[in-house]
């Protein structure tokens, strides 16, 4: 098993771009009454673990640059796909008002796909490019980042249920 190839990768590149310009709009167009205070700090502390993990990897092995057709490639293709559908995702959100219940929807039956959907197509990333070190990352970002997203959807419903009951 090879430790992956060392330099720059111009596909790892283009995915943080695609993760992260959305992100940077979503800091001044949070949803109301979004916040972070009761988040678990298991999650929390993977997830920055994770974050930084991927984007070494997608940032540090060229692996991840394209390196002619193969049967790998749909691993390519299926993670731009997702990327695809994130930002889909994001466009659905910014057109919304805004709410909590627009940041937490599901996609095409996608749980929690502002999570969901990035944290699938780094570890696609990592199985077309055969790095065991992003495929893990991911699955570690993916424990803390959706895990953390599921705590807020599932405070959001218990919050409408317990709205609902005093109806």
């Amino acid at each position: 098993m090879e430790m992956g190839h060392f330099g720059f990768s111009w596909v790892g590149f283009i995915f943080l771009v695609m993760l992260m310009v959305p992100n940077l709009f979503w800091a001044k167009k949070k949803p109301a009454g979004y916040s972070s205070a009761d988040e678990n700090r298991v999650l929390r502390i993977l997830e920055r673990i994770g974050e930084v993990l991927v984007t070494f990897c997608l940032l540090t092995f060229t692996d991840l640059n394209l390196h002619g057709w193969s049967v790998d490639i749909w691993w390519l293709i299926t993670a731009f796909i997702l990327m695809i559908l994130y930002e889909i995702w994001w466009i659905r959100y910014f057109r919304s008002p805004g709410r909590l219940e627009d940041f937490y929807g599901s996609l095409l039956g996608i749980p929690v796909p502002g999570a969901t959907l990035p944290v699938i197509a780094a570890f696609f990333l990592g199985l077309y490019s055969r790095l065991f070190w992003l495929q893990g990352a991911a699955l570690i970002l993916g424990i803390g980042h959706i895990g953390i997203h599921l705590q807020h959807r599932r405070q959001l419903t218990q919050k409408e249920e317990g709205h609902a009951q005093q109806r």
